[in-house]
């Protein structure tokens, strides 16, 4: 099977783009994608991970997800390289949807849309549903299980991408009932990663400011800030997962400690 890393250019789209495995999904919706779309691609409407980790929910959604795939005419053959407007909010979020899902090879496009230099087409594209299935894959979506028992595994770095304000609880917002950090969680601010929206920092600066780490957890207050970092982590190296149930959801079980 060819090889795909996590997050490419445009320069490799341009290369790859005619061939016979590679699916560009637009995931900014079909009315976005029939005004202006890299050619080639189709859309591809997969949601973002769900702001609470409980397994019986992904149990569910993960088959969801893969129907959303086989409508599009996704197989899980395929190189799955994903776009949404340029700034990674839709596009991360998406992917980790399709890892959930089962697909074994599935890419971000740094800069989305707006990096393309070329003419964009117009118009809808013909979709051509699939037979084919996918075998989920839960640990795509880190749940706060999971996190809460490998707090002392030093092979997991669980990353927070708060302000210094919210990392330390002195600052967060007011539906959280607690404030404060997960236990033994780093800190890095999810716009020291960038160098413009959508832009990660090059991969020598980003591990300057993470440091040495085998696996990666990222989490914020709801997931969005933390999806942003899971694309610059894995576009310097990193394996990175996102917590998208995030603070928001560690905040509100007594039972999970907390540092402030």
């Amino acid at each position: 099977m060819s090889e795909l890393p996590p997050v490419v250019d445009v320069a490799w789209v341009q290369e790859h783009l005619d061939d016979e495995d590679v699916f560009l999904g637009d995931v900014r919706g079909p009315n976005a994608h029939a005004r202006g779309h890299i050619p080639g691609s189709k859309p591809l409407v997969l949601g973002s991970p769900p702001p609470m980790s409980d397994r019986a929910m992904l149990e569910a959604l993960a088959p969801e997800v893969g129907l959303r795939l086989r409508r599009h005419g996704v197989t899980g053959e395929e190189r799955l390289v994903l776009y949404d407007r340029g700034d990674g909010v839709g596009a991360m979020p998406a992917a980790q949807m399709a890892e959930l899902a089962g697909h074994p090879r599935v890419a971000v496009l740094l800069g989305g849309v707006a990096a393309w230099p070329g003419e964009l087409e117009v118009g809808a594209v013909e979709l051509h549903p699939v037979k084919t299935s996918f075998e989920p894959n839960l640990a795509a979506l880190p749940t706060r299980e999971e996190l809460a028992s490998r707090l002392g595994d030093e092979s997991l770095t669980i990353l927070d991408v708060r302000t210094d304000a919210e990392y330390a609880g002195k600052q967060g917002y007011p539906c959280d009932p607690r404030q404060g950090h997960i236990p033994g969680a780093r800190h890095v601010h999810v716009q020291d990663l960038f160098r413009a929206p959508g832009v990660p920092h090059d991969p020598d600066g980003v591990r300057a400011l993470v440091g040495d780490a085998d696996e990666i957890v990222a989490y914020c207050h709801s997931g969005s800030r933390s999806a942003l970092a899971t694309l610059a982590l894995r576009a310097a190296g990193y394996k990175a997962r996102n917590y998208a149930g995030s603070w928001h959801e560690w905040s509100r079980h007594d039972e999970l400690s907390i540092e402030r």
